[in-house]
């Protein structure tokens, strides 16, 4: 049986929940209130160790210090879901892509742009993989499970104009 320990990390988002692996690698990072976030278990560990790199590196960004995060990261999912996050790792800090994008990018048809908001939806590891950094075809703020009023701090974070959201392809 593997090992998983957590910690809270404070933020200007609240509270961040993070869980990591017995091999130090993040799992997940939630925000307070996100939709299909993780909750601490009782069988999980408490403690910050495996987390201080975690904890500089969020640290920096939100000081505007740091715009490309370097951390293992294990999620687990679908093939197609870590297609998808994978597809989230290449989004520049300071830009956006749509929904459809991230399809083309996959090698997914058109018609899967709904399949692909259900992956993003599901993105575990929220803000360390971007996917705030997804808007509408349409430049529209289309979903975030951590709330839109987040998304759109984190897009004005990393210099984005939110009211018409520059930077889009």
């Amino acid at each position: 049986m593997s090992s998983t320990y957590w910690t809270h990390l404070d933020s200007p988002l609240g509270r961040l929940l993070l869980t990591a692996d017995a091999d130090g690698a993040l799992t997940s990072l939630t925000v307070p209130g996100q939709k299909g976030g993780a909750v601490v278990r009782e069988e999980w560990r408490a403690d910050g160790g495996p987390f201080r790199e975690a904890a500089a590196q969020l640290t920096a960004y939100f000081a505007g210090d740091l715009e490309e995060f370097a951390l293992p990261l294990r999620a687990h999912g679908t093939a197609f879901r870590e297609r998808v996050w994978a597809a989230l790792d290449d989004i520049p800090y300071g830009a956006t892509t749509t929904y459809g994008e991230i399809a083309r990018r996959i090698g997914a048809p058109r018609a899967a742009v709904r399949a692909v908001g259900g992956a993003i939806g599901a993105n575990p590891l929220l803000i360390v993989r971007p996917c705030h950094r997804v808007i509408g075809s349409d430049g529209a703020l289309t979903g975030y499970a951590g709330g839109l009023d987040r998304k759109i701090r984190l897009l004005e974070l990393e210099g984005l104009v939110v009211q018409g959201v520059a930077n889009a392809p």
